[in-house]
């Protein structure tokens, strides 16, 4: 049986940490405060001369060990982020040079936190058109950057790092069994950054105005990150034919804790069944699945044939679920 797997894994996250005690010094509130609504303890935050480039490009290294494959052997480099380098050249195509990928197309794709399922789905649909292929899948973000570190409601939520995914054609019954992505443009102004592109260029009144920050409505996002997490998840184990009592590990977006349990309850995964590192990371956006996915990997509390549940939410607002047999 041939499926399109992942052939590996790796992840990177700056040295710098930042606690929610440093956090008490630079705005209103305490580690109590933050830990209750997110679940976050720390998060890992670059420093000004690393962008977001250095880290896609450590992940990657590291996926392309686990993986076995050599840069030039790449037919695509997918990066799904937010906070790419600049608005062009794409992130993937400074990457590319820096890997060495002479063979490989390149391109960034924005799809907020759901970032890496839409270019899994897409790297997957690559390799369907043309079975020989092999693609590099990145998630990656530096929202410290964006960061308006004056804000105490989003301030004390985000952090940065990178993941990434080698995926190819394998002769065995393992691989990604069924995806679902889904978008809603109409609620695109709960999670936002309105400086910067063509609708608001920047200017000395657009950086006054702080319009080139995260802009979030965090009551309003959780319900929906909620519902459609958890229909992404039931339609893809649908789709594959798997009940959700089959699930090995459910590997969710590390946005909030309290987003993260609610979807946990309703698929029934308990801790055994559900990765959670967002006390040490924070919430990374793009970056959250892959790093989340690697370290799991790592770590061992993913095996052969285990049945694996990767599902986020975003702005746009985008969703979206893999299922995988690893």
């Amino acid at each position: 049986m041939k499926r399109i797997a992942i052939l590996g894994t790796g992840s990177y996250v700056p040295e710098k940490i930042l606690t929610n005690a440093d956090l008490e010094k630079m705005v209103e509130t305490t580690d109590e405060w933050i830990t209750q609504r997110s679940g976050i303890k720390e998060r890992h935050i670059s420093d000004e001369k690393t962008p977001t480039s250095k880290m896609c490009i450590e992940a990657a290294k590291r996926a392309l060990e686990s993986a076995k494959v050599k840069p030039e052997e790449l037919d695509f480099i997918l990066i799904g982020t937010i906070t790419p380098d600049m608005m062009f050249p794409s992130t993937a195509c400074i990457v590319q040079a820096a890997l060495g990928a002479k063979n490989a197309a390149a391109f960034d794709l924005a799809a907020g936190c759901t970032g890496f399922i839409y270019g899994l789905e897409l790297g997957r649909s690559l390799i369907i058109a043309d079975p020989r292929r092999k693609v590099l899948v990145i998630g990656a973000e530096e929202l410290s950057k964006i960061t308006d570190w004056t804000d105490r409601g989003t301030c004390v939520l985000f952090g940065d790092g990178a993941g990434a995914a080698v995926l190819g054609m394998v002769d065995e019954d393992r691989g990604i069994l069924s995806t679902y992505l889904g978008a809603d443009g109409n609620l695109g102004d709960l999670l936002y950054m309105p400086g910067g592109g063509s609708l608001n260029p920047a200017t000395h009144k657009t950086v006054d105005e702080k319009m080139h920050y995260v802009k979030m409505a965090g009551n309003k996002v959780f319900p929906h990150a909620v519902r459609n997490m958890l229909d992404a998840s039931m339609k893809t184990l649908e789709s594959a034919g798997v009940s959700k009592e089959q699930l090995n590990l459910l590997i969710p977006h590390q946005a909030n804790i309290r987003i993260i349990e609610a979807i946990a309850e309703r698929l029934g995964a308990g801790n055994d069944k559900i990765y959670v590192n967002i006390q040490k990371y924070g919430n990374t956006s793009a970056a959250s699945i892959p790093l989340a996915l690697d370290e799991a990997v790592r770590n061992g509390r993913i095996k052969k044939g285990d049945l694996i549940m990767l599902v986020a939410f975003g702005a746009g607002f985008t969703w979206g679920a893999a299922l995988i047999r690893w």
